[in-house]
C-alpha cells in the first residue's frame, strides 16, 4: 500500500490508521464507513483491492452528530492516549481521516468533525499525511481533545497528539460496535451449535469435579467441547480467560440443577434423554427449556429481534419473512441490523450496502449473504425455546423470501 506522500488518499490514510489503532484479536472490532467500500475514490484515485480488504467490514455508524470514517472498540496501546483507561470495557473509538486530494489536505475540518463525535465516543482522532499537519491544526485539537496521528507514505502511523479518554457512553446504533467487540458479539465463530442443551451443559460440567471435556463426553451432553465453550461464552455463562469461571448467570443455571436434580452429575445424566432428539427443547424438557428460554433471552441480540418481531405483530404482519425482518431492522436500528445479519467480508458487504448505508433489496434474497450463527444457530436456539416458530437454516439453503421469523407467542 505504500505511495509517494502526495498522493496519499483517504481510503488509504484510513487503512494505515486502522493497522495502527486496532490489533487483531477478539476484543477488538472496528468498521470502516460504506463510502469506502468502492473501487475508485474521486475519479482519479483507484482504491487497491489490498485497502479494502484492510477496511473491511463496512457499515454508516452514526456517533454524535455524523458518521465517522471508522468506528472502532479495542484496547488502545499506551502511546496513543494520554489516559491508559477508562474503567473495565475498551474504548469507542472514531477516526476522521483526510488524504491529498485536488484541494490540498481538510485536516482542519477533519479535527472539528472528530470533536463533534466526542458527545457519544471515548475518543476521537484526526487521521492525515503527516507533512500536511500543521503546529495551529495541533494546537486546535489540544483545544479539542482530539488525537493527531500522522501518516508517513510507508504507512507508518505516529501520534502527534494524544488525547485524553471522557466517559461517553453510547446510547445509539454504535452500541453494535461494542456488541461485536465484546464477549457478548455475534463473530464467525459465535454459535456453532443449534442446540441450547450443548451451551446448559457446559457449566454443569465445568462446575462437576472432573475435567470437563470428560464429563460432556461421558454424558454424551456434546462432542464438539470447543463449540460449546465458546457458545456458553457468548450467552453470558462462562467468562473467559486464565481461568474460566462461571458468571451469576452460569451459576444460576448450576443452582437450577441442584435444586433439580441434587446434584449436577444427576442432571448431566438427564442430557443423555436428549441426545439427538428433533423435538422442541421446551416441549421435550418443559423445565429446562424454560430455563434455556430466559438464557437465550438475556443475549441483547435476541431481546432486539422480539422486541421488533412484536412491533410488526402490531403492524399486521404476523409472519415476516426474513428480509421483511432485516428492512424493518435497518429502519429502526440500521448498524444492529447489518452486523448481527449480514457476514462482514468485503464482497458482501460491498454487495448489499449502497455508499449511504441503505440497503439493496434486490441482494436480500441471496442466502448467502447471510451470517450463519446468527440465521441458523440463533434462530434454531429461539426455536428450541419456544421463542420462534421456525427453525433456522444454513445459508447455503436459505431461501430469505420464505424464511419465516415470527413470535410463537405474540402479545
Amino acid at each position: 500500500m505504500g505511495t509517494a506522500a502526495a498522493s496519499l488518499s483517504e481510503p488509504a490514510v484510513l487503512a494505515h490508521t486502522k493497522r495502527r489503532l486496532f490489533a487483531d484479536d477478539e476484543r477488538t472490532y472496528a468498521v470502516a464507513d460504506t463510502q469506502f467500500a468502492t473501487e475508485r475514490w474521486l475519479e482519479d484515485q483507484p482504491v487497491a483491492t489490498e485497502i479494502r480488504e484492510v477496511l473491511a467490514p463496512f457499515n454508516h455508524v452514526r456517533v454524535g452528530s455524523g458518521y465517522p470514517d471508522l468506528v472502532g472498540v479495542g484496547r488502545l496501546e499506551s502511546d496513543l492516549l494520554s489516559v491508559e483507561r477508562l474503567g473495565e470495557e475498551p474504548p469507542l473509538v472514531v477516526v476522521e481521516a483526510k488524504g491529498y486530494a485536488s484541494g490540498g489536505v481538510d485536516t482542519r475540518r477533519g479535527i472539528v468533525q472528530a470533536h463533534d463525535r466526542l458527545h457519544e465516543a471515548n475518543a476521537a482522532y484526526l487521521a492525515a499525511p503527516a507533512p500536511a499537519i500543521t503546529e495551529a491544526d495541533r494546537t486546535l485539537a489540544r483545544e479539542l481533545n482530539v488525537g493527531v496521528l500522522g501518516v508517513d507514505a510507508d504507512g507508518e502511523v505516529t501520534p502527534l497528539e494524544v488525547p485524553r479518554l471522557v466517559g461517553n457512553r453510547t446510547t445509539t446504533e454504535a452500541n453494535a460496535i461494542r456488541f461485536q467487540a465484546s464477549a457478548q458479539g455475534v463473530t464467525d465463530q459465535s454459535f456453532s451449535l443449534n442446540h441450547p442443551k450443548n451451551y446448559l451443559g457446559y457449566p454443569l460440567a465445568a462446575y462437576a469435579d472432573g475435567d470437563t471435556t470428560d464429563l460432556l463426553s461421558r454424558y454424551s451432553v456434546v462432542s464438539a467441547v470447543e463449540s460449546a465453550r465458546r457458545g456458553a461464552a457468548f450467552l453470558g455463562l462462562v467468562e473467559d480467560g486464565p481461568q474460566e469461571r462461571l458468571t451469576p448467570l452460569g451459576q444460576e443455571v448450576v443452582r437450577f440443577a441442584l435444586a433439580r436434580c441434587g446434584s449436577v452429575e444427576a442432571a448431566l445424566e438427564e442430557f443423555a434423554d436428549w441426545y439427538r432428539s428433533p423435538k422442541r427443547f421446551v416441549d421435550l424438557a418443559p423445565a429446562w427449556g424454560r430455563l434455556a428460554r430466559r438464557v437465550v433471552f438475556a443475549y441483547p441480540a435476541t431481546e432486539l429481534i422480539v422486541t421488533e418481531l412484536q412491533t410488526m405483530h402490531d403492524d399486521w404482519i404476523d409472519e415476516p419473512t426474513l428480509v421483511d425482518l432485516l428492512e424493518h431492522l435497518h429502519e429502526l436500528h440500521p448498524t444492529f441490523a447489518v452486523e448481527l445479519f449480514l457476514r462482514g467480508d468485503e464482497a458482501v458487504r460491498r454487495r448489499v450496502l449502497r455508499s449511504d448505508g441503505g440497503l439493496r433489496r434486490s441482494e436480500l434474497e441471496d442466502g448467502t449473504i447471510y451470517h450463519a450463527p446468527t440465521v441458523f444457530q440463533l434462530k434454531a436456539m429461539c426455536y428450541h425455546t419456544g421463542i420462534l416458530t421456525d427453525r433456522g437454516a444454513e445459508p447455503h439453503r436459505l431461501e430469505p423470501t420464505e424464511d419465516v421469523w415470527a413470535l410463537r407467542e405474540p402479545l
